[in-house]
């Protein structure tokens, strides 16, 4: 059975590049908003999930604890992906469950998969 990954992004292009590059090895799940990702955890209860954290509808530092919270949900990794790179959001995200902050514009698809499949492993 493949292992699922929910992205929880809202940037359509790094969604569909992650798709094209994950999908032959995993079930990859979507979700746009925070409020949707956070569903979408609870019934999916995915291997790992890949969080934004600046989405529309709320941030990845409000969906992190929620995520935490649930008994179910806290034992799965999660990796942020963003934009912000400053040491406080850093720090923030990795206090609150964070397995990875990965800086978007600082890696490839190909070192994300490579982060995915060795977080998975």
């Amino acid at each position: 059975m493949l292992k699922k990954i929910l992205i929880i992004e809202d940037e359509k292009a790094l969604v569909k590049n992650l798709e094209l590059a994950l999908s032959d090895s995993y079930k990859i799940i979507t979700a746009d908003t925070g409020k949707e990702g956070l569903k979408k955890a609870k019934k999916e209860k995915p291997d790992l999930i890949l969080l934004d954290v600046m989405l529309p509808d709320t941030t990845g530092f409000e969906i992190l604890p929620e995520l935490k919270k649930d008994k179910v949900l806290e034992l799965i990794p999660v990796i942020v992906l963003t934009n912000l790179g400053d040491a406080q959001t850093v720090s923030n995200i990795l206090a609150a469950g964070g397995k990875e902050y990965l800086i978007k514009s600082d890696w490839s698809i190909d070192e994300i998969v490579k982060k995915i499949k060795n977080t998975l492993s």
